[in-house]
């Protein structure tokens, strides 16, 4: 979490995804931040100022020419006066303004005139995304040392459209601010400090051919929010990633993969890990011969038959091995009845050490959700945790873990 009184100076451009930014004011000041906002005339036909300058506490600027602000030369202490700039969503055309150095309204010379760190959550239409020019724009950002988070892959607020250009979502982009305004300084009074944590997050993707495949229904927050919090309280941590839309977590080591056979090479590959946390929803088969070709249907025949193979069993695998076994095992169980008996019966076939079970059932919203209620079941027994979100969850889960190895530790000596 971020330390108190950090001071964000949020700009809000023109679009549909303004409205989120109501909700990032009050997910920031609950973590104690100060946000002042700056919005464009264009922001202000999406969010009036009242409802921001309501939820944030702060005035709200907008007018470059405001004769008492710049009397003090306001947008040069808005610039100034804060310890990162967030400019959330990011319109293709402030972009194209940033890139380019213009500075003709409030928001734009704002950023000329800063000298802090600043990050960019772009939203936009997915062909404005991709076209060349907003590229070519982004790419001199980063080049000048401008952060980017997303955009995220989705539904448009256009019928019909789809594709990258969404704004990520409000917690992930918490997470980013934090990594960035509480930089982690790794010592050796951090609970984690010296271990390796080893997290497996996302779906994967068994091809059946070369346009489809079997996968699971996760989005990997869960997992993504798992390494933030290992890497917070000090722990080197790889995260093994299936196919998932989210940003990169600072600090954190990303293998990415697709297949389960993919996500089980490189679990083995990278270990030796103190601790292991199998958080992906694995695809328990794969089609027996994915086709090298499209299926094609054809009018009166009958489906093709789908040949399916068992994938080998990950977690399985790590818990049950003899030499150079973590020295704490834990799996999740997704389920949608039983739940907790059904964990039980995986912690003794598993050979793990603990499963983290959920309840998965559609009604949850759990899946590609943000909030997530967990029943920890160990050889000890069930502790059954209220619904929270799933940053907290992990927060909570990590410091568990660190307690439970330090007084293994503690126990040996």
């Amino acid at each position: 979490m971020v330390q108190s009184k950090q001071r964000i100076l949020l700009i809000i451009s023109g679009g549909i995804a303004a409205y989120k930014s109501l909700d990032l004011i009050r997910r920031l000041r609950e973590r104690g931040c100060t946000v002042r906002t700056v919005m464009t005339k264009s922001a202000e036909q999406f969010v009036t100022p009242l409802a921001v300058g309501a939820i944030s506490n702060e005035r709200v600027f907008t007018d470059l020419f405001n004769l008492d602000d710049e009397r003090e030369i306001g947008h040069i202490r808005l610039a100034r006066d804060c310890d990162l700039i967030v400019v959330a969503p990011a319109t293709a055309d402030l972009i194209a303004k940033m890139a380019n150095g213009l500075a003709n309204d409030l928001a734009t010379s704002v950023l000329l005139a800063t000298d802090k760190p600043v990050l960019v959550a772009p939203a936009m239409n997915p062909r404005m995304w991709s076209n060349k020019a907003t590229q070519r724009n982004v790419a001199q950002l980063k080049a000048d040392g401008i952060e980017f988070i997303g955009p995220a892959v989705g539904e448009m607020a256009e019928r019909g459209e789809a594709g990258t250009g969404r704004l990520v979502e409000v917690p992930e982009l918490v997470a980013k601010i934090e990594s960035i305004i509480t930089p982690q300084r790794i010592s050796a009074a951090q609970p984690l400090h010296g271990r390796h944590v080893l997290i497996t997050s996302g779906p994967t993707h068994e091809p059946i051919d070369p346009v489809r495949y079997l996968a699971n229904r996760s989005s990997g927050k869960q997992g993504y929010a798992l390494a933030i919090a290992a890497q917070k309280l000090g722990a080197d941590v790889t995260l093994i990633s299936g196919p998932v839309t989210l940003a990169d977590p600072h600090g954190v080591k990303i293998i990415r993969v697709v297949t389960a056979a993919e996500m089980l090479e490189a679990v083995t590959q990278a270990l030796p890990a103190d601790i292991a946390i199998f958080a992906a929803a694995v695809a328990d088969w794969r089609a027996a011969k994915p086709r090298a070709e499209k299926l094609k249907k054809s009018a009166g025949n009958e489906p093709p038959a789908l040949k399916l193979i068992e994938n080998a069993d990950i977690l399985k695998t790590i818990g049950q091995r003899v030499k150079g076994r973590p020295e704490l095992v834990i799996g999740f169980a997704a389920e949608t009845e039983t739940v907790v008996a059904h964990a039980q019966k995986k912690l003794k076939s598993k050979g793990c050490d603990w499963i983290i079970a959920n309840d998965v059932s559609p009604e949850t919203g759990i899946m590609g959700g943000e909030r997530n209620t967990v029943h920890i079941v160990t050889r000890d027994g069930v502790e059954s945790w209220p619904e929270m979100t799933k940053a907290d969850v992990a927060d909570r889960l990590m410091a568990r873990i660190a307690a439970q190895l330090a007084q293994k530790s503690a126990a040996a000596e």
